[in-house]
């Protein structure tokens, strides 16, 4: 028996995904008859159908499908393995593929990826911003060599990835000019029900950790007014600076509107264990400090960069470069 190939997975795949040879032909600038006999060929190989014709259109087989999730694993673990070698000429070329929850991707990793191109600048990086759920399974797919995430990671993957923290960062609750709190700079937590909210969706890293600052302090977030709700913190940002609502940010994200005055954090004073008549100068605030973490697969190869980059990060952290370590 001759046996597959490397290439004839690659031509499989790519027939699987467009359901069509001449298309695939096309995806990867060879003819459509080479197409057709790479997939002959594997049939008559193994004795199996892996597609149905019908008339001019085909369908995947069991035996397709088989093969086409066991062909992608070969194929991305041939992948690893030539990045592997190719970083034994001391990371002078290579690539990094880096997964990123918005906000730690927007405002809080430039700044590193920078410092790394410094030392490395044969190396490209591959940044995906998506929500921290995305990522996390992402991860966990293998999609990425290290994903960077401000929300939690759900059980389910806690077995699957490893997660550290190397960073931190706050939320604010934040008001527009118009609003009546932009005059005030701080409220009572009993006050946060009293006002409109622009909220994140719950897949977001920043919705989850002000959600359970609310349960921290005692406030259930169906007890909250929400108008608004947007899979983006510039979204919710722009709509709270034209709005009336008060919204829950990371300090990133407001540093430069609360500097021009278009925005103002405000302070919320913790009184649940105060009483009225006390002053308002023994009152404590309430914060909301979030760890940023990074993942990574707890038993899939990782490669030298991702390894350097990894330690690039929990240096800086060490280093006191992320000073808002801890917890709500």
């Amino acid at each position: 028996m001759a046996g597959m190939t490397l290439e004839q997975l690659k031509i499989f795949l790519a027939v699987a995904h467009n359901l069509h040879f001449t298309r695939a032909a096309e995806e990867l600038y060879i003819t459509q008859p080479a197409v057709s006999a790479a997939i002959h060929n594997l049939e008559q190989e193994y004795g199996v159908k892996l597609f149905h014709r019908i008339g001019r259109h085909i369908e995947i087989a069991e035996a397709g499908k088989l093969l086409q999730v066991e062909a992608q694993k070969i194929l991305d673990q041939v992948s690893l393995t030539e990045r592997g070698l190719r970083e034994l000429n001391n990371l002078q070329r290579g690539e990094l593929k880096l997964g990123s929850s918005l906000t730690i991707g927007n405002y809080w990793l430039p700044s590193k990826i920078s410092e790394f191109k410094n030392q490395y600048p044969g190396i490209q990086i591959d940044c995906t911003l998506a929500n921290a759920e995305t990522i996390c399974v992402g991860t966990a797919m293998g999609q990425f060599d290290l994903g960077l995430v401000e929300g939690d990671v759900k059980p389910a993957l806690q077995n699957t990835l490893e997660y550290e923290i190397v960073g931190s960062d706050r939320l604010q609750i934040v008001v527009g000019q118009n609003h009546p709190w932009f005059e005030w700079g701080e409220v009572d937590l009993s006050q946060l029900t009293q006002t409109p909210w622009v909220m994140r969706v719950r897949e977001s890293g920043t919705q989850q950790r002000f959600e359970e600052a609310l349960q921290n302090w005692g406030i259930n977030l169906s007890e909250l007014n929400v108008i608004l709700v947007f899979t983006s913190g510039e979204m919710a940002k722009a709509a709270i600076e034209n709005g009336v609502g008060a919204t829950g940010i990371s300090e990133l994200m407001v540093k430069k509107e609360i500097q021009l005055g278009t925005l103002r954090a405000i302070r919320v004073i913790d009184n649940r264990e105060s009483n009225s008549a006390m002053p308002r100068l023994g009152y404590t605030y309430a914060e909301i400090v979030r760890p940023f973490f990074k993942l990574k697969h707890r038993q899939r190869f990782q490669t030298a960069l991702s390894k350097v980059f990894e330690q690039m990060l929990v240096s800086s952290m060490l280093d006191g470069s992320d000073k808002h370590i801890s917890v709500i």
